[in-house]
């Protein structure tokens, strides 16, 4: 069937009057739109969905939402039978996320589904929590993180507050491309929706403080400046500092002001030091400790910390978990409660410190595949025989405690703060320890290069440089020989030197490939599942004596990952 063909399906009376407007324009026009609205169906991952809002089948829009939310009430009706079935939804500051939410509440409440819907803006990580707390059967959170202003998504949770993973996600998926638009139940029951606002944000802080919090030192002199970059978390974090204890928390008045435009930044995402321009200029002002952003459904966090110079420097979501991992599992030493039965949660792509954290506190490490919901896999699987303690993804998110079953920005903010307010009171700066724990355990730095290819073009291109990476990886990468080389695609792992090739199925198939050197030094490569494009992840190690040692260190690791970029062609 061609584009056209496809789009003048919907043209038809299941569709209704502004859809078939728009749809008629786009033909009319000719547009290159059309193409791209229409070539395939808006993916429904493992997770979700995440895609431009639009109308047409690679959209997200009134009729892919239904479909997808038609499929998952088919799918749980089987699943749960003769139960009465409890779904919550939240919704981020998105155009369109409010009204998509009660549109996907409607879908739900027409198939007889109980429907818990967030009254107003909530971060997801605090839907994670509602799910487990409400003793719901799944959740479902309208977001697209930190992408464009013209994209939203769709993430479906199960009754574990976790992301959807096997063997529910492909049996949703089936159920939700075997449904037809003209097969949508839109007539909602509001009389099944129950609404829910400000008395679950204080239960919801409250768990924070309770999983996050180890000790109150120095929390009235820290001065912290945050910022929700028009995001959610204005409804929880200053809440959350408040009641911890922390006294001097300056706000980015401009940026606490919910915003689909997102009004002040080219991009919402903490990732990136740009977003947190605005919250630096303000930490200048007030002689800040600590600078904090958060992406806008609230479960990233980026923080900045004063470096050895005494400048307001960002760290990555590496050196951030680093800190965060190592404090939380020293003080859980000390308060007695490592017993060999724990394990923190990491995923393939962020910086293998973890492992040699986990080691020197007798702890397991678990690794999987990008995303948190492999971690929330991983607590399931491991109830009733080990205990998780934290985990954390490079992608500048962290996770404290199981009560939460996504990475959660409040609970993570409350532990950096604690730590940033101890390194205070203790005479030393938050950058200061993080190089103290490097000292102890070797450095390792690491570099994100992101290739942008959009559309069906770009699509091919990514899928063309996976096909060249995979059959000719490269030989040598900044001077040192590649010894290993992972691809989690074909579930295989090759020892060059020995020419020796094991099976890899502890972790399911994804394309993905890792190189390690001779050296230690790892290149990760995937396509991303959310964004049109391709990421190479650079971790490279050494070790470190001093902090004047440091700065050295520090100079030759961002020259090396640069060598790797260019023996990679990325520039």
């Amino acid at each position: 069937m061609t584009t056209l063909e496809k789009a003048q399906l919907w043209l038809s009376d299941t569709f209704d009057k502004e859809t078939r407007d728009a749809v008629q324009q786009l033909i009319e026009s000719n547009s290159p739109d059309l193409e791209d609205s229409f070539y395939r169906e808006l993916e429904f991952g493992t997770g979700g969905m995440r895609g431009i809002m639009g109308v047409g089948t690679n959209r997200l829009n009134k009729y892919t939402l239904g479909q997808a939310t038609q499929g998952l009430a088919n799918y749980m009706l089987q699943q749960f039978k003769g139960e009465e079935i409890k779904v919550a939804i939240a919704y981020d500051v998105r155009h369109n996320s409010k009204e998509f939410g009660k549109l996907v509440a409607d879908v739900l409440t027409a198939n007889g589904i109980k429907v818990l819907l967030f009254k107003d803006h909530r971060p997801t990580p605090e839907l994670s929590f509602t799910v487990r707390d409400k003793k719901c059967n799944g959740g479902i959170v309208l977001t697209a993180s930190h992408n464009p202003p013209e994209y939203n998504g769709y993430k479906v949770y199960w009754n574990d507050g976790a992301q959807i993973v096997p063997p529910h996600d492909e049996a949703i998926i089936n159920e939700v491309y075997s449904v037809k638009f003209d097969e949508i139940k839109f007539n909602g029951n509001d009389d099944l929706i129950e609404w829910i606002g400000e008395e679950q944000d204080d239960v919801y802080i409250d768990a924070c403080i309770e999983n996050s919090t180890y000790q109150n030192v120095g929390k009235e002199n820290l001065n912290i400046v945050f910022t929700s970059i028009h995001g959610t978390t204005y409804t929880t974090i200053p809440k959350a500092l408040e009641k911890a204890g922390f006294k001097k928390v300056d706000l980015v008045k401009e940026q606490m002001i919910p915003s689909g435009n997102f009004t002040t930044v080219e991009s919402p995402n903490p990732e990136e030091p740009a977003a947190l321009e605005m919250a630096m200029d303000l930490a200048r002002i007030t002689n800040a400790d600590i600078v904090i952003g958060t992406d806008p459904d609230g479960d990233r966090l980026g923080i900045a910390v004063r470096n050895l110079d005494g400048d307001m420097q960002l760290l990555n979501g590496n050196q951030t978990n680093t800190i965060l991992t190592y404090y939380i599992l020293n003080e859980w030493r000390k308060q007695g409660r490592i017993t060999g039965k724990e394990f923190i949660g990491s995923t393939i792509v962020t910086s293998d410190i973890f492992f040699d954290i986990a080691q020197k506190f007798g702890v397991e490490c678990k690794s999987g595949l990008t995303g948190f919901k492999w971690i929330g896999k991983m607590i399931r699987e491991a109830e009733g025989t080990q205990k998780f303690v934290c985990g954390g993804e490079e992608s500048f998110g962290f996770m404290t405690g199981d009560f939460v079953r996504d990475k959660d920005s409040c609970g993570s903010i409350l532990v950096a703060c604690e730590i940033a307010a101890w390194c205070k009171a203790n005479g030393r700066t938050m950058y200061q320890y993080m190089i103290e724990i490097y000292e102890d355990l070797g450095m390792y730095y690491e570099g994100l290069v992101n290739i942008v290819r959009k559309g069906k073009e770009g699509a091919e291109e990514i899928q063309n440089m996976m096909k060249n990476f995979r059959e000719n990886p490269p030989k040598e990468l900044a001077g040192s020989l590649v010894e290993e080389v992972k691809d989690f695609k074909e579930q295989t792992s090759l020892t060059i030197s020995k020419n020796e090739r094991k099976v890899m199925n502890d972790i399911p198939k994804s394309n993905v490939l890792i190189y390690y050197t001779q050296d230690g030094t790892k290149v990760c490569v995937r396509p991303s599942g959310t964004e049109p494009k391709i990421k190479f992840y650079i971790s490279v190690k050494d070790t470190v004596t001093s902090e004047a040692d440091f700065k050295d260190k520090l100079k030759s690791l961002e020259a090396k990952i640069e060598e790797v970029r260019k023996d990679l062609k990325l520039d």
